[in-house]
């Protein structure tokens, strides 16, 4: 399916990992928002479920595993062209723990890095992602 000026939406999976209170970014390669820093995931492949899904584009992305934990927030992201819908995602987003790996950005990643989240606003995140990832650094620092 061809994701600018879809017949349908797509379905995207993000992850979100904290690890050593950093946060995992990756600078988009293509568009959509690309040049943009944002949370490392991508498209729901045919037959694949919404973890594994998450799995594979954060190692394909970063090189890095992960275990989907919960699911953080269900999203809608429309961008229009004049009337038509040029990019039309469903994103399901999720907490991840980090299992192992390498950072290495690779895929359609320009670039990978874990964040600190006092340098969050360097990134100028969008405010969606921005609240998400806060969201999560909370939620973790609540967990005994």
């Amino acid at each position: 399916m061809k994701r600018e000026f879809p017949r349908h939406p797509i379905v995207g999976v993000g992850g979100v990992v904290i690890h050593r209170d950093r946060v995992l970014l990756v600078r988009r390669g293509r568009e959509p928002m690309k040049g943009e820093w944002s949370i490392p995931g991508g498209a729901l492949e045919l037959g694949e479920t919404l973890q594994d899904a998450v799995r594979r584009e954060l190692r394909e992305e970063t090189g890095l595993d992960v275990e989907p934990t919960r699911i953080l927030l269900v999203l809608d992201r429309i961008l229009k062209y004049g009337r038509r819908v040029k990019y039309h995602y469903v994103i399901v987003d999720f907490a991840c723990r980090l299992k192992g790996g390498r950072l290495t950005p690779a895929s359609d990643v320009l670039d990978a890095r874990w964040v600190p989240r006092e340098e969050l606003p360097r990134y100028h995140l969008t405010d969606q992602a921005l609240r998400l990832i806060l969201q999560a650094f909370n939620r973790r620092r609540k967990i005994p």
